[in-house]
């Protein structure tokens, strides 16, 4: 009697929109290695490093690849612009610097901050705005040091601290009531 063998159902590769992924070789591993490289950078903020490793990465990429790419490059580019503001004036730059600290954007906001305190070394705003982001991310001694500098500055930025809620955080620290009240 023979027996019926069965053979297994070959599988198809599970893919995204019917297409099956060409298979791994030397090239497409490196591809890969640099598309990930590129995509490192992006994260880092290294975006214009991002945008020529990927224009460099276009014309050989594979063809899964290639669409994702130019996606990435227009998102470099995009960041590029974005970086790359300017401002008539160390006010309107320090009105930019608030935005982005009331819309969360710590890390961009003290570098703009920063950039405005280091080309107007005067600018009390500056350092005010330095201190309430020092207030508002927790940090009481670079509060405290940029807010010392803004009084310095200008005295009327005692009296505005008085009465700012971004400093609500500082209110039980001796050394902050010892700054805004000097007379008592």
């Amino acid at each position: 009697m023979k027996t019926a063998t069965a053979s297994a159902p070959t599988k198809r590769p599970r893919t995204l929109a019917g297409t099956v992924p060409p298979p791994a070789n030397g090239t497409r591993a490196l591809a890969l290695s640099n598309y990930e490289a590129a995509l490192r950078l992006m994260q880092n903020g290294k975006f214009d490093q991002a945008s020529e490793a990927l224009r460099l990465l276009l014309p050989t990429s594979p063809a899964d690849l290639t669409e994702r790419i130019r996606m990435y490059i227009n998102a470099c580019a995009q960041q590029i612009v974005k970086e790359k503001k300017t401002f008539l004036s160390g006010e309107e730059q320090y009105d930019y610097a608030i935005s982005l600290l009331n819309e969360g954007h710590y890390d961009d906001a003290r570098s703009q901050l920063q950039q405005i305190a280091s080309e107007t070394p005067q600018a009390d705003y500056a350092f005010y705005g330095l201190a309430v982001l020092a207030s508002m991310t927790g940090d009481s001694h670079h509060c405290l040091e940029h807010l010392t500098e803004s009084i310095r500055l200008n005295p009327r930025n005692r009296i505005q601290a008085r009465a700012d809620s971004d400093f609500q955080d500082m209110a039980d620290d001796p050394r902050f009531t010892e700054l805004l009240y000097p007379e008592v």
